[in-house]
């Protein structure tokens, strides 16, 4: 990748204005690079597997030198990969069904020749392989073993296996003495689940629809800031509109109530509302449909009233997504400008009502971050962006250009946002801090010669803000706003540009990136860098309304009485959060990355893992750390009390699973032991409702039993936890969740494969047969979704994506 990487760079170094395409290259990369790291595990599970396979034929040999020795018939010495690699290493002194010992009284579907493994293929070859199995006579297999394994082939022969075809292949449950089993394939490894005694007859499982489904109850948790604009205004409803992932959000900020615009099957990028107020325009970027397959991005115009949908254009036009969006307003409404995010940042004009498009060209290759119509004329249209300022004529089906020219002022990186003044003068705020007016001059002859054209050139410049201005606002007084970001000030100034007064904003939510006026008088509403939505005014300063997370999120876990839950994530913050009024009841900063949580059953004390192996324990009430750990030197993925709250396990992608001993209502944390098996990471952990027993499941799909009470011992016969129950089941690996991960869990393919995004939320009846079963299916996320957690009595669920740092919070009905 070292070279690749280096041809990145220079090839940006060329072009500058690729900002688009960097970040898809930089994608492609880290795609690759993500498929490399999940082979290199895979390779690492397979060299596992062989080396637990060699130490088992070592324990095998002196016994069956022993059975030889004594004439006795030896056990059938064919080993599975499941048994070794996930059914509890092939212990010999207490056998699980599917080890080597215990497969002579089992079902046998099919016996490979390669690898003596038991395998389902469509046709098997069974000749070849009962050769190849017969050769072990030179390990001395007795005539009766022998027999035994032509009895087995035989019976395969005669019922053959079904496979259904899927992301995991699945096999149809064995029968036998013991009970049953079924047996599914992530990504060629077998994986052998038991089915619970109780379940008696497996194909009379229920296949229908859960009875319960989830509804959208608020979305209060998130605002996207930290790369959109002009994504905060006011509806004639009194709404305030806005969005985060692929959610629009109408809140009434007085009612404190939510609606939600749910069309969109990716993040939303894009904003803009019609003159009368009630209608609104939304792009959002390419997605994915539920089975995985690339999706066209396209505009929605919608009406705020009744959330119906007006038009939907651009479908199969656009690419890439929807960077900007206007409503032309001399013609109340008639014409929508979009410019696209390809490399060519495509303008198109449309008569949206009749979706007939009236023109289009190539703007720029250069980053594109603002579009309007000039409110006089529909005829005029003007983008901004890096380095540069464009006045667009739309003549019938023709758009021509003009670029703005700096002259003697020093050209900006980035010219921000624009406004058109109350005089019709064009003002910009740029990256230097300066509100530069822009006017109309007619052609200089005497420079350009006879029959030069008029250009429109800076006739002031005005020093406003310490680095970039994020946005320009008119209001309704005529009064102008500008936002800046590196001094988060919002100054205001009159008609001829001379201040009259500022204010600060606190620093913890960030710069100014949007300002809109508001329901009251003096009342505004401003969007911040920082996934935050402040209401206020200059006389009595800003105050959250909404807070969001700003980077990637992972870390949830929810209260065990209470309507609360904690969240954490990339952005170093821990966030506790009140589900009940949907406030955020606290934040902390944590020092490191947050990845995961739990709280202890008495509702005092909170744990949080983090990156670099430490796991901290903080009280509720005073939000300071009791106490801290450092468990190995790579990050945690896992933290989870037991039941009565007398044991934590801390699951590491070193491996291992730490378990320590919890007194004094989770204040005080000593090492009991180390669960060591795991071949890779940890992913998921739970304990059993008397909370001595864990099950586990890893990055290479190895499902795991362990006796904590008993020395954190490792249970070699994963059939005697057939029955067990689990205060919890967030294992994705199981037979409870078998085929798909089910109960409520989230389907996200991302964990496993970066080259797919999916996120959805699938709703299933908690025991189904096989994959494909009916469930009730939830977009709403724009990036996969990581993490997912019922509340406390089950009334609510809660889900986190992950790179769109939203938070949403479902009603179960």
């Amino acid at each position: 990748f070292f070279p690749l990487s280096l041809s990145l760079i220079s090839d940006d170094s060329v072009s500058a204005g690729s900002s688009t395409e960097y970040p898809d290259r930089l994608s492609t990369v880290e795609q690759r690079l993500q498929t490399q790291e999940d082979e290199i595990t895979l390779l690492k599970s397979a060299l596992a597997d062989a080396l637990r396979r060699i130490s088992f034929y070592d324990e095998q040999i002196p016994l069956l030198k022993q059975q030889l020795a004594g004439k006795e018939p030896p056990p059938l010495f064919i080993a599975t990969s499941a048994s070794l690699s996930t059914e509890g290493r092939g212990d010999h002194r207490n056998p699980s069904p599917g080890s080597a010992v215990a497969i002579q009284r089992r079902n046998c579907f099919a016996l490979s020749s390669k690898s003596n493994e038991l395998q389902p293929p469509t046709q098997p070859n069974h000749t070849t392989t009962e050769n190849q199995i017969l050769s072990n006579s030179a390990l001395g297999i007795s005539k009766a073993a022998r027999r035994v394994i032509r009895m087995q082939v035989k019976r395969a022969e005669q019922n053959p296996p079904k496979i259904e075809n899927g992301g995991g292949q699945s096999v149809p449950p064995e029968s036998g003495g013991e009970g049953l089993s079924i047996k599914m394939f992530l990504r060629g490894r077998p994986i052998t689940m038991y089915i619970p005694s109780y379940i008696h007859n497996y194909e009379e499982l229920k296949m229908e629809y859960p009875p319960e489904k989830l509804r959208l109850d608020w979305w209060c948790y998130g605002y996207r800031g930290r790369d959109c604009r002009s994504n905060l205004h006011l509806l004639a409803t009194g709404e305030v509109v806005y969005f985060i992932a692929c959610v629009v959000v109408l809140y009434h900020t007085e009612e404190r109530t939510q609606r939600h615009f749910l069309k969109h099957t990716d993040c939303v990028k894009c904003l803009a509302v019609h003159p009368d107020k009630v209608r609104v325009v939304t792009g959002q970027t390419a997605g994915v449909d539920k089975d995985g397959k690339p999706l066209q991005p396209l505009v929605y115009i919608w009406d705020s009233s009744n959330l119906n949908v007006l038009q939907q254009i651009g479908l199969g036009f656009f690419e890439r997504g929807i960077g900007s969006v206007a409503f032309s307003r001399a013609d109340q409404g008639a014409h929508l400008c979009v410019v696209d995010d390809s490399n060519e940042h495509m303008l198109s004009v449309w008569e949206w009502a009749k979706e007939s498009k009236q023109a289009e060209i190539k703007s720029t290759n250069e980053a594109v971050f603002a579009v309007e119509f000039n409110p006089a004329d529909s005829g005029n249209i003007i983008t901004c962006g890096k380095s540069h300022v464009y006045f667009w004529t739309r003549t019938g089906n023709t758009l021509t250009k003009k670029q703005g020219i700096f002259g003697k002022y020093k050209k900006p990186k980035f010219i921000q946002c624009f406004v058109f003044s109350v005089n019709g003068d064009v003002l910009t705020g740029d990256s230097e801090g300066n509100i530069l007016t822009w006017g109309k001059t007619p052609g200089d002859t005497k420079t350009l010669g006879k029959g030069a054209k008029e250009t429109y050139q800076i006739v002031k410049q005005t020093k406003a803000h310490e680095g970039s201005i994020f946005v320009l606002c008119v209001l309704k007084n005529e009064a102008l706003l500008s936002g800046g970001g590196k001094d988060r000030k919002i100054i205001q100034w009159n008609q001829n540009l001379v201040l009259e007064k500022e204010i600060e904003i606190p620093e913890q939510f960030g710069a100014v990136r949007t300002i809109t006026e508001g329901n009251g008088e003096e009342e505004l509403l401003i969007g911040t860098t920082r996934n935050a939505i402040l209401r206020g005014s200059f006389s009595t300063g800003f105050s959250p309304i909404v807070q969001g997370h700003t980077d990637e999120l992972w870390g949830l876990a929810t209260h065990p009485f209470q309507n609360l839950f904690l969240t954490c994530g990339h952005d170093k913050q821990l966030c506790l959060w009140n589900a009940a009024d949907h406030t955020l009841a606290w934040n902390t900063t944590l020092e490191e990355t947050g990845l995961c949580a739990d709280f202890h059953p008495s509702g005092l004390v909170v744990s949080a893992g983090l990156n670099s192996g430490r796991w901290v324990v903080l009280d509720m009430e005073t939000k300071e750390i009791v106490t801290d750990y450092i468990d190995g030197n790579e990050q945690l993925s896992v933290v989870r009390y037991s039941p009565d709250g007398n044991f934590l396990a801390v699951g590491s992608h070193d491996n291992f699973i730490y378990i320590y001993t919890v007194t004094e209502n989770g204040r005080k944390y000593i090492r009991f032991g180390k669960c060591v098996g795991h071949s890779s990471f940890i992913t998921h952990l739970d304990w059993s409702k008397d909370g001595k027993f864990i099950m586990s499941n890893s990055g290479d799909y190895e499902i795991l039993y362990w006796d904590v009470a008993g020395g954190c011992k490792l249970l070699r016969n994963r059939f005697d936890s057939k029955d067990r129950e689990w205060a919890s089941y967030t294992c994705v690996l199981g037979f409870h969740v078998f085929g798909e991960i089910c109960r409520l869990q989230v389907k996200s393919t991302q964990p496993c494969n970066a080259k797919t995004y999916q996120h959805f939320i699938y709703l299933f009846i908690f025991l189904k047969k096989k994959k494909k079963a009916p469930s009730h299916m939830y977009g709403g996320h724009g990036s996969h979704v990581t993490n997912v957690r019922f509340t406390h009595n089950d009334s609510h669920l809660i889900s986190m994506g992950g790179k769109d740092t939203s938070i949403l919070q479902w009603r179960v009905v």
